[in-house]
């Protein structure tokens, strides 16, 4: 093993660039403009605010930024050399320039170049003050110096906006991602972006070998070259549901903000130039399907495609492919990344560092096993160290998921039953869903999906999805297929369609299985039903049948006593199953489901254990909440029969109601004191019970869809822990009171098609938190507004507003949602569109 130096290893920064510049100059012109150019491109940029300098001297923060930026482009105006701070600057990067990690450009803005160069014409007259200082020696070498980079001629112009070439420049690569710089540069050699032929290239190797990091990281690189992108992932999984979906997703993705027709052809691209991954291909048909051919994309345009098998990119004429294999990390490279997990640092702690590398040698360059054996080593001892180590040695070298497992056998009991239910089941749910789902099993849910996460066994997506690698997962299922080789009805956990429905069909089940997961089945309820009875200890049960009533044989209507979690969406029956108890039931989700009543008519059993009803588009009538007095979730949306919600004689749990698209007429919150997410959206509701305003823990009130509401109650203000409302479509309501300003914690308020409201309340300034404005149908805002210190988003696209009180120049960072020409009007020049909007939305963000 090569020595745990990490000097082979790219340094990392913190800032893509560096702005240097003079802001009485600059600022306000060519500056701000480069910044937001550069911003859009998102690239990380450091742009010093001139306003806080004070003294003479430059700050150590500021030092620091300097040197962990990787380019610098330095602003000389006519005024630059009049500032110490302008000067202390640029000595300080001419420095770091001078080493091969840093680059810098001079920017030369309505002066000459040889003026800096010679400190003479303006620069002279604005370095004059500095004649004679302990610095000016090393100033004037600075400005000497700086003069003689590569760099731009730029001459002012009457409206101040001046364009910059920004090539040079790519965002930065995650710090994270060990050696991947060089990989990507010879990945983005091999596209020639710029040149105008269409390019396919394939990325093959193993699993695990980084296969998706690198293409990802070639994305983000170049992305901003393109008129289009689009990243597929997981091509190969998701095809089993349809390659017109995969289609229809790239022309989304493509053609942002434009309505995709389910008839739009893949070669309606050959008018932009775009940039496509297509992530973990196995199968020629999903590359004829998803990039034909050359002649589908306009010239300049570049296709990438991952894969583990070489043999599906040949027929498809892909020329090029870089074998990942060859591009595994180096020693140095691994022994960084290691570190990186076990230690937090680039290198081993000193008495670690044999171990360190014995355990990278094992790991044979592959960035996932590195990455799992770092995360399950980081914090333990080194009685455990020299076991994982012992353990390394006995698996052949050709065995990669085995190593793999050491992190899984390092796992309590608990956190192992939760990472198997996630690798063969729970993948790609919204992680409270999951912890839901594993709770009602008396796991420790949320500590164990943190133990996961810190052991990089699992991802929690940005949105809250969990996710696994493919490897990590295969290697997961393979621990529960081993228990029982080749016999199905063993497994504690079930997911293979085939073998699901082999042992629904011949009554195979046995106490053995835990879980099970059937989707898009086609069998019918009664074998279904008929084939759970000797299921005697599933806990969770996941089936997706075509929704539609079905008749089922009340012989064969059955479901396991045992359950604690059940998800039938299109669930057949009108009620639940006579014979099934539920006395176990924590957790009940039956959406689009032909239920009208949980039991027939006559059964009055109690659910004592449930906690969490979903029953979202169903036929649901009635329900009685005395049957479910530990319910703290009950979901009934667009339930468009529901007609009475009974309440029992005590106070209840529950903590999250919906009842929006529902015929209820006059519900009772004085039972619900818990309530902490309402939804009512009832449209024929005139006034609003007064028992809401009695529910002191309720967050978040969604009015929408009203449209009958005629007033607020007056005592709104009592509800004062609400953050979020939302009055949406509430057409007979004709006044928003000055009531509502008292909600001192709202953060959040909607009011958007209440075309009868005429002007907002006059003390709209008093909602001191809040933080998100949503205004349609309204044409003036008040001149309280500038006290809204908090609002960080306005959205007024679409209203009748036509002019912004002064006030709202005063909010620091605020975002402005609305047409491009009304903000250029109100003088806000600073604009950049959002694809989190319409395509006419633009955002301000005032500096």
């Amino acid at each position: 093993m090569a020595s745990t130096s990490a000097s082979s290893v790219q340094k990392s920064f913190k800032y893509d660039v560096f702005l240097s510049f003079r802001g009485e100059d600059t600022r306000k012109t060519f500056v701000g403009h480069l910044y937001h150019a550069l911003h859009c491109r998102g690239i990380n940029t450091y742009k010093d605010d001139e306003k806080i300098k004070k003294g003479e001297v430059i700050s150590k923060e500021l030092i620091e930024s300097i040197q962990d930026s990787r380019f610098y482009i330095i602003v000389f105006s006519k005024d630059y050399a009049s500032s110490s701070w302008c000067l202390d600057e640029l000595a300080k990067i001419i420095e770091c320039q001078r080493l091969t990690e840093h680059t810098a450009y001079p920017v030369f803005y309505d002066v000459e170049p040889t003026h800096v160069r010679h400190q003479s014409g303006a620069v002279e007259e604005a370095f004059k003050k500095h004649v004679g200082k302990e610095g000016a020696v090393r100033w004037r070498s600075a400005l000497n110096e700086a003069a003689g980079l590569a760099g731009w001629e730029l001459k002012n112009t009457l409206n101040g906006y001046i364009s910059l070439e920004l090539r040079f420049i790519s965002p930065s690569f995650d710090q994270k991602l060990v050696g991947i710089e060089t990989r990507v540069n010879k990945i983005v050699s091999s596209l020639r972006v710029g040149l105008n032929d269409p390019c396919m290239i394939g990325i093959k190797g193993i699993g695990g070998g980084g296969k998706t990091t690198l293409a990802k990281a070639v994305f983000d690189h170049i992305s901003c070259q393109f008129e289009g992108k689009s990243f597929v992932e997981n091509v190969s999984k998701r095809s089993s549901l349809g390659l017109k979906k995969l289609q229809k997703q790239i022309l989304k993705d493509v053609f942002s903000g434009q309505c995709i027709d389910n008839n739009m052809e893949m070669k309606r691209m050959r008018n932009t130039k775009v940039l496509v991954v297509l992530d973990d291909v196995d199968d020629i048909e999903q590359l004829e399907a998803l990039a034909g051919s050359p002649n589908w994309f306009k010239p300049g345009s570049k296709i990438i495609i991952t894969t583990r098998n070489e043999q599906v990119l040949k027929p498809h004429q892909v020329k090029l492919i870089h074998d990942v294999n060859q591009l595994l990390l180096s020693d140095d490279e691994a022994i960084c990344l290691f570190s990186r997990y076990a230690f937090g640092g680039e290198i081993p702690i000193r008495e670690y560092e044999e171990l360190s590398n014995q355990v990278v040698q094992y790991a044979a360059g592959l960035p996932l096993t590195i990455k799992v054996l770092g995360s399950h080593l980081c914090g333990v001892d080194k009685d455990e160290w020299i076991d994982a180590v012992d353990s390394l040695k006995i698996i052949p070298q050709e065995e990669t998921l085995k190593r793999l497992e050491l992190s899984y056998n390092g796992l309590s009991n608990d956190q192992k039953k939760i990472f198997l239910d996630v690798a063969c089941i729970l993948k790609g749910e919204m992680k409270d869903e999951a912890i839901r789902v594993l709770e009602t099993c008396d796991f420790h849910a949320k500590r164990g999906l943190r133990v996961l996460e810190q052991k990089s066994l699992i991802t929690i997506s940005n949105d809250g999805r969990l996710g696994l690698h493919d490897r990590i997962e295969e290697m997961g299922k393979n621990i529960v297929l081993r228990l029982s080789p080749e016999d199905p009805k063993r497994y504690e956990r079930l997911w293979i369609k085939e073998e699901i429905e082999y042992i629904l069909k011949n009554d195979l089940g046995s106490e053995a299985i835990r879980c099970i997961k059937l989707e898009d089945t086609d069998l019918s309820s009664t074998i279904i039903m008929k084939g759970l009875r000797k299921l005697n200890g599933l806990r969770y049960l996941y089936v997706n049948t075509p929704v539609g009533k079905v008749e089922v044989n009340e012989v064969w209507q059955y479901l396991p006593d045992t359950l604690r979690s059940l998800h039938w969406p299109g669930y057949p029956l009108g009620c639940l199953p006579k014979t099934f108890q539920a006395n176990k039931l924590v957790d009940l989700a039956m959406v689009q489901s032909n239920i009208c009543q949980l039991w027939e008519e006559g059964q009055t059993k109690a659910l004592e254990k449930l906690k969490f009803l979903d029953l979202k588009y169903s036929n649901l009538t009635t329900f009685d909440l005395g049957m479910t007095l530990d319910l703290e979730m009950l979901d009934l949306k667009k339930c468009y029969e529901f007609l009475e919600l009974h309440m029992p004689l005590t106070p209840l749990k529950l903590k999250f109601l919906n009842l929006s698209g529902s015929k209820v007429s006059n519900p009772n919150f004085r039972l619900t004191p818990h309530l902490v997410k309402l939804t009512l959206s009832i449209k024929d509701v005139k006034h609003l019970p007064d028992s809401i305003c009695k529910l002191k823990h309720l967050k978040y009130l969604n009015l929408k869809s009203c449209k009958l509401l005629e007033q607020l109650p007056t005592d709104i203000y009592n509800l004062h822990g609400l953050e979020e409302l939302h009055l949406t479509k509430c057409f007979v309501l004709q006044e928003i009171t000055n009531n509502i300003c008292m909600l001192k914690h709202l953060k959040y308020l909607k009011l958007t098609s209440c075309s009868l409201i005429e002007q907002l309340p006059e003390d709209l300034g008093r909602l001191e938190c809040l933080e998100e404005l949503y205004l349609i149908t309204f044409t003036e805002l008040p001149e309280e507004f500038g006290r809204l210190h908090c609002l960080k988003e306005l959205n007024i696209e679409g209203s009748g507003i036509k002019y912004l009180p002064t006030t709202i120049y005063r909010l620091r960072d605020l975002c402005i949602v609305w047409s491009s020409g009304q903000l250029e009007w109100h003088g806000f020049t600073s604009l950049k569109k959002i694809s989190k909007y319409t395509a006419s939305s633009y955002v301000y963000s005032c500096e």
